[in-house]
């Protein structure tokens, strides 16, 4: 009993519960009657310096510097920032004065907030039932310690339990120094990182770390209303804004260690086979090059810089294993079409009233639509620092899941997950990239193959290209029926390669079930249709496909709100005002509602220019965007967009924004410019020239709203892409009277 209270101010406990309808963080345990069934050790503890304390998983407090430690990865979504914000708006701490260091691999930083996504209920239903599987979810997610930055989950994961934990470790300092100095907790009062007593004198964190480390966590604590809020909520500058505009951010592809060489591969573009044979004699000769190495899908090439290691695997030939899908991309589509079939079902997610009496009952309205594999293509490619032992490797690059980083690197190099330290880095970008692996089995191979000399990986831009597993392939064939100015019917299938199961495959944890995101933009539309179905069928033997920003919905949002459109032009009624009758919840009602005001509604335009409008919920968070675009001789020219979003609460006003100016823009962009195609079983476009995102001069103004009406915090990273493509299409029809039913656009229309 002795050694409860030193063990117990190191661990978090876990633990949660259902509680009026929401979750309850579980708190700190301070002795054995207050210890939960299942705890999760405190990963700073063993790594603690002379004199220092660690409250939680999330804060770090030495005499001469504080640490607050962002649990998800910051792929420039900005939770590098607030994470560590919502920490230091309860610990009193100002900007500039505690440092910040991402996570590693631990259970105490599972996700909290996949509980909503992962439960087998639409967002809007807080019945009891889809409480009660959102908790047991919530345990579950508890139970395997899943660790993954993704699914627009930070702020539902954080907004609570990083107060909570700042809140812990100022009572606690102030404890410590009511300790010290004899007076009464009650007295004491915190600010810009100091103990304040009565007279004004104040006492840093730091000097009071070491006694704090004495004594148990302060647990009864009190989150301070949002009225006292002096960051979270307001109009801030991100903490990482400065560094990445002067050129000071060291992101992962900028790290050095002393002694390293560097590497470069060309692996096989067919993805998932091997190597057969090679001939380096070419790249042996060329200038810095010191090796090739024989990975198990292709070839690294090391030497004495990153260009040097690019320009010679280029040299090497290569003999590939060929494909196991098809190698041109006319069968893929071939394929996919062929996959609504009973074989092929994944699942009928959801039916209301008779879907065949219905499609009967009215006129009927048909529509078949596409979408194309996509790039991540983010601006940092693809890279990595290890060095491995025979006993230990350290491995330094940006990823989202950290525990997947340690098992799929320690397989590669013969070694246990524990003997893998991973140090997570600023990204520049991913949009589902660094959900993936590819950087990470082939820098493990080659680590182990040169034991002792650490060695950085950089992907050139076209092995980039060539190895990333795409956004999913998908077709949709919708019907419906429209009878008295109502929509009375709605069959939505979708046929499409599985992202999400693709992934768990990827990552050691293959699914059986049905792809969870195929469901996504099809099965939670909130329209009062009274016969409706939604399925979805997965191709087989097609390529690999993964997540990618906005996942399942990216493809589905369009096929839906574009269907919908169609319905609603045939049932002579008004895009807007049809679909604010028809929608059935009452806060997503208000911000169809709110983006209709934003733009002054007021129907058809006339003179060339059209206006369309879609409504799409992703990840709980629901999202209406309206596109104005003019029909000009050289082509659609897109003039503006206005965006309403319900987040349940704004935490950082300009992050939000800027988080939705760039989510449309990206749907947009890969709307109008975007795919990927097959030949010969490798990719085609290796390059943005091949594969543009919107242009600067092409991007419209984009004016955001954010409402806080949910009773739920939700996340804003991929919600506002899905309805940008819809609302695009929807706006050229309503201008030319042209509609567009396959991404990308510009293979049917212009843009200028």
């Amino acid at each position: 009993m002795g050694a409860l209270p030193h063990l117990c101010r190191r661990t978090f406990l876990i633990g949660s519960a259902a509680v009026a309808g929401g979750v309850a963080f579980g708190s700190y345990a301070a002795g054995a009657e207050q210890a939960a069934p299942v705890q999760a050790a405190n990963p700073l503890a063993a790594g603690l310096g002379p004199n220092a304390v660690s409250f939680n998983p999330w804060v770090e407090i030495g005499p001469d510097k504080i640490t607050l430690i962002a649990q998800h990865a910051d792929i420039g979504q900005g939770v590098g920032s607030i994470q560590v914000v919502l920490i230091a708006e309860e610990l009193d701490l100002d900007p500039g004065q505690f440092e910040i260091r991402f996570a590693g691999p631990s259970p105490a930083y599972f996700n909290t907030g996949f509980a909503d996504e992962f439960a087998p209920f639409l967002a809007a239903d807080h019945s009891a039932a889809a409480e009660a599987a959102r908790a047991a979810t919530l345990e579950y997610l508890r139970k395997t310690g899943l660790q993954m930055t993704g699914g627009s989950s930070t702020i539902p994961d954080t907004y609570e339990k990083l107060r909570v934990a700042g809140a812990v470790a100022r009572e606690t300092l102030k404890a410590a120094a009511a300790k010290r100095t004899g007076m009464l907790v009650a007295d004491l009062r915190t600010g810009s990182g100091q103990v304040i007593l009565p007279d004004g004198t104040p006492i840093p964190y730091g000097q009071l770390s070491a006694e704090a480390a004495k004594i148990p966590p302060v647990t009864d604590v009190t989150l301070r209303d949002p009225s006292r809020w002096r960051m979270v909520g307001r109009p801030m500058e991100r903490l990482d804004i400065r560094s990445k505009v002067t050129g000071e951010m060291k992101f992962g592809i900028d790290l050095k260690l002393d002694g390293m060489v560097f590497a470069s591969v060309k692996l096989n573009p067919n993805k998932g086979q091997p190597i057969t044979s090679y001939d380096a004699g070419k790249a042996i000769g060329m200038p810095g090059v010191k090796r090739v190495l024989k990975l198990t899908n292709g070839v690294a090439v090391i030497a004495t810089n990153s260009w040097y290691a690019m320009k010679a695997a280029e040299a090497v030939d290569c003999v590939w294993a060929p494909s196991t899908y098809p190698s041109e991309q006319a069968e893929h589509w071939k394929v996919l079409g062929n996959s609504f079939t009973p074989e092929c079902l994944g699942k009928e997610w959801r039916q209301t009233g008779d879907i065949d009496a219905g499609l009967k009952g009215g006129t009927l309205v048909e529509a078949e639509y596409r979408a194309p594999y996509v790039a991540h293509a983010p601006l940092e490619p693809l890279n990595g620092i290890a060095v491995c032992t025979d006993t230990a490797m350290e491995i330094w690059l940006g990823h989202q899941t950290p525990q997947s980083v340690q098992q799929i690197a320690a397989a590669a190099a013969g070694l246990k997950p524990e003997q893998v330290t991973f140090h997570n880095q600023w990204t520049g970008g991913s949009f589902g990239h660094r959900l993936e692996f590819e950087n990470v089995r082939v820098l493990a191979e080659i680590a182990a193959q040169i034991r002792g000399t650490p060695v950085k990986l950089v992907f050139s831009r076209e092995e980039d290209f060539l190895q990333d597993i795409p956004r999913q392939i998908a077709i949709a064939r919708y019907r419906g029926s429209v009878a008295d100015g109502k929509i009375v019917a709605a069959d939505l299938q979708i046929a499409s390669t599985a992202p999400l199961n693709g992934l768990l495959e990827r990552m050691g944890a293959p699914s059986k079930d049905p792809d969870e995101q195929l469901k996504v933009g099809i099965w939670n539309v909130y329209y009062d249709i009274p016969n409706f179905r939604a399925a979805s069928y997965e191709a087989k033997g097609l390529s690999p496909c993964t997540t990618w920003r906005s996942v399942g919905a990216s493809a589905n949002g369009f096929f839906t709100e574009s269907f919908i459109d169609e319905l609603i032009h045939a049932a002579g009624l008004d895009p807007l005002k049809a679909r604010i009758a028809m929608c059935t919840v009452p806060n997503y009602r208000k911000v169809l509602e709110t983006v209709g005001e934003m733009a002054n509604w007021a129907g058809p335009l006339g003179g060339g220019k059209g206006r369309g409008v879609a409504f799409v919920e992703a990840f709980g968070t629901p999202v209406a965007e309206i596109v104005e675009v003019t029909a000009t001789p050289r082509g659609i020219k897109i003039d503006k967009v206005w965006v309403a979003a319900d987040v349940g609460k704004v935490v950082d006003p300009v992050n939000f924004e800027n988080m939705v100016q760039g989510g449309v823009v990206w749907g947009l962009g890969h709307a109008v410019n975007c795919e990927l195609t097959y030949a010969g079983g490798a990719v085609q476009q290796t390059n943005y020239h091949h594969h543009e995102a919107m242009r600067m001069y092409q991007c419209p103004v984009i004016e955001v709203r954010g409402l806080e009406n949910d009773r739920k915090v939700r996340g804003i990273g991929e919600p506002p892409v899905p309805p940008a493509a819809p609302a695009l299409a929807n706006a050229i029809f309503a201008a030319t009277g042209q509609r567009i039913r396959e991404m990308p656009f510009n293979k049917f229309i212009d843009f200028v």
